[in-house]
């Protein structure tokens, strides 16, 4: 038989504290044992809590040194920057265009010129070379002529731009000619002569009220679309293009604008509202490709916007972007509607 006073039967029990209670220690070290282990875990716990505590110290500090940015909508838009920098820009417009008219000429020949540098750069850093002197010189020439001639001395100052810079690519030599005079063609096209456009609105006796209108126009699309697609905004209008714009957002365009042009062509013009809803809608589907347009051409650059200048916004293109198709579609529209 076994002898009770030889041998024991260990008891294992848990507490609340989820450790084992072990077998009853045969002396006075063994029970001294789980008391030590007890320490080591207290004393570790407690310097673990001191580390985070000196960690929690130091965020602090980063953040007292490094306060965080400020917050973004959640379109991912610095909206304050944005709303200011529009206010300005909508400030400089107005007065120039309601103090002397050819000061928004003025206006205009700033604004190409400096977008026409933003794109010549994005397109050098593609390895395409752009003559900017010519691009520059030949810009303003084509708003000139614009102002002072109308549409047929916009085409012949286009038509002299263009083999001004033919031949000033040739002292470059051969190699990459054709590409980098496609090129110089894209800007050209792109920004003066599409500019001239609202130059020719501005012309016109109701000059300020075009331009006004196709603006406004404009605004209303991008307004209508921001809204409309951070509040509904579910499915992509062009994924392949930009993951930023929805169909729902390009319907909240088509509703702002068609508003604003009824209302703007009947109350301004006095016209059906209806042809006022026609231009709204010929400017949204203008505006939404002008956007796309630039889309596709900063996706195939590889930069995310054309540059800095505007905070909240990008580069000073990334406004014109929409504005520059607009107005020619803007000056055909309201010339057929209003007449020369």
């Amino acid at each position: 038989m076994t002898d009770p006073e030889t041998t024991r039967v260990p008891r294992v029990a848990g507490t609340r504290s989820g450790r084992h209670r072990h077998a009853a220690p045969d002396d006075d070290t063994d029970a001294d044992q789980p008391a030590t282990a007890l320490a080591v875990v207290d004393s570790a716990v407690v310097s673990r809590r001191g580390r985070h505590a000196a960690v929690i110290d130091d965020d602090a500090d980063v953040r007292e040194l490094y306060p965080p940015d400020p917050p973004k909508s959640r379109a991912g838009r610095n909206l304050p920057a944005a709303i200011g920098v529009a206010v300005a820009l909508a400030a400089l417009v107005l007065g120039s265009l309601f103090l002397y008219k050819p000061s928004f000429v003025i206006v205009i020949m700033v604004a190409i010129s400096y977008g026409a540098y933003e794109l010549v750069k994005a397109l050098s850093a593609s390895g395409v070379r752009v003559p900017l002197v010519p691009v520059l010189v030949g810009g303003i020439a084509m708003e000139t002529a614009a102002w002072q001639r109308g549409p047929n001395g916009l085409v012949v100052a286009l038509l002299i731009t263009v083999a001004a810079l033919v031949v000033w690519r040739l002292a470059d030599g051969m190699a990459g000619y054709q590409r980098d005079v496609a090129g110089s063609i894209l800007v050209l096209t792109y920004l003066p002569m599409l500019a001239s456009f609202a130059v020719l609105l501005d012309r016109a006796d109701d000059g300020v009220a075009r331009v006004i209108t196709f603006i406004a126009i404009v605004v209303c699309s991008d307004t209508g679309g921001y809204a409309a697609g951070v509040l509904f905004g579910k499915h992509l209008l062009a994924p392949i293009v930009s993951k930023g714009k929805t169909w729902e957002g390009f319907a909240g365009s088509v509703l702002a604008c068609s508003i604003c042009g009824g209302l703007i062509v009947s109350l301004t013009f006095h016209h059906a509202w209806w042809q006022g809803v026609l231009l709204g809608l010929a400017l949204v589907v203008t505006a939404t490709l002008g956007d796309l347009g630039e889309s596709l051409i900063k996706r195939d650059l590889g930069i995310k916007d054309m540059g800095s200048l505007l905070p909240g916004h990008g580069g000073l293109m990334d406004r014109l972007d929409s504005l520059l198709p607009c107005a020619a579609v803007a000056y055909l529209v309201l010339t057929a509607i209003l007449g020369g």
